[in-house]
């Protein structure tokens, strides 16, 4: 299976899903960190990472699946959300609070 196909597999397989520098207990940079608290703020506690710095062509394919440059990147049912600062934006509106809830992570 070629990656995008194993990416779209993923972003299908699971209701939210967030490609991070890391992993929630060891982040490996700070917009990874945001996002993760963000998160878990709003109540995610089923939350589905991959740790994009364990493979290297992953972290090179990402942004052409997705057509966002940067990490992480949470997808909610298959549809990209954004990165940490519409995770925070999404979270100081009060939405990301029901998007969770709605993805059934909380």
């Amino acid at each position: 299976m070629a990656l995008i196909e194993q990416i779209q597999a993923m972003v299908e397989q699971y209701p939210m899903i967030l490609f991070m520098k890391g992993t929630p207990q060891w982040p490996m940079c700070g917009f990874s960190s945001r996002a993760v608290q963000a998160l878990q703020a709003a109540g995610a506690d089923r939350l589905q990472t991959v740790n994009i710095l364990e493979d290297a062509e992953l972290r090179a394919n990402l942004p052409r699946f997705s057509n966002w440059p940067t990490f992480p990147q949470l997808f909610i049912h298959g549809e990209l959300i954004g990165g940490s600062e519409i995770i925070i934006e999404l979270l100081e509106a009060g939405e990301l609070q029901r998007i969770v809830a709605e993805a059934g992570q909380a």
